[in-house]
């Protein structure tokens, strides 16, 4: 059972009661990335607009997110399958690129089914047929990508207590309770001669960006962001392969990493006032 208007029922009921009469619906797509950016999507012919908002017709494709009623707290887990020409982007960069550097992670979907009495008009009413969030990627190709959705009972799952007594900081690097401003920790650089997919040389690497990431602002790379694996004085690797090597003078941007130890909390970023560790914590065998 869904909660529908006073006019959606009207208009279903004049419906039932004419023999000849077809109804128009379409489905209308959000989502909610962590940023606030919003994008909106249709699966119909042309451009929906609802509650002033436009749902762009010739953009991604959805295929999914089927209505699913049951009795319970099982997590109702679907996989999507999201196709996107090259055109496509978000911020700038495209579609299937944008979703290996995470921008889809932790995102909010939901997919309206919309009534309507004519393509030209906005919709009668809604229904919404299924809310959750992005979990994992599956799969990402080239116009295609396989991404696993979990409704919102999936937050019922979340370990409690949220704060936990541990040596390391619980704080995520440059988030709100670190209070790092990542930019002021970032240097650029260039690739040079030998580098592949995987290891970037560069003179001017040093141990401080293990753990860091890294993004190309040049090159075929452009807007592709990776993790730090690995650093020295010579080279920085990487995580996951990069779709293209890197060829030399191919310009990046590469922040510092953490492994959120009090250590490197005091001597990389001098921030110790922000430090939510708890280094002195004896071992569960002494505390007991």
């Amino acid at each position: 059972m869904r909660a529908a208007s006073q006019e959606l029922i009207a208009h279903l009921n004049g419906l039932r009661t004419r023999r000849d009469a077809q109804g128009i619906i379409a489905d209308c797509y959000t989502f909610t990335l962590r940023t606030g950016l919003i994008l909106n999507y249709t699966n119909a012919d042309v451009p929906i607009t609802l509650n002033s908002v436009v749902f762009a017709a010739n953009s991604i494709l959805v295929e999914g997110l089927r209505f699913k009623c049951e009795v319970g707290f099982n997590v109702d887990q679907q996989q999507i399958t999201l196709s996107a020409r090259q055109s496509d982007t978000i911020g700038g960069i495209p579609f299937p690129q944008a979703i290996r550097n995470g921008a889809l992670d932790g995102a909010e979907i939901q997919r309206d089914r919309s009534f309507l009495t004519s393509w030209s008009e906005e919709p009668v009413g809604t229904v919404t047929l299924f809310k959750g969030r992005v979990g994992a990627i599956d799969s990402v190709g080239r116009t295609t990508a396989q991404i696993m959705v979990n409704s919102d009972l999936i937050l019922l799952d979340i370990d409690m207590p949220r704060n936990l007594y541990a040596p390391n900081c619980q704080h995520v690097l440059y988030d709100s309770g670190c209070s790092l401003v990542r930019n002021a920790f970032g240097t650029n650089g260039a690739a040079e001669a030998g580098s592949t997919n995987l290891v970037i040389n560069w003179s001017g690497a040093s141990s401080v960006y293990a753990q860091g990431t890294l993004t190309f602002i040049s090159g075929l790379n452009t807007g592709v962001s990776a993790n730090v694996k690995r650093a020295t004085s010579t080279a920085l690797t990487v995580a996951y392969p990069l779709p293209n090597a890197p060829a030399p003078g191919d310009a990046f941007r590469v922040y510092r990493g953490c492994d959120h130890t009090r250590t490197t909390c005091a001597s990389r970023f001098n921030n110790l006032a922000n430090f939510r560790g708890f280094p002195y914590v004896p071992p569960p065998t002494t505390a007991l």
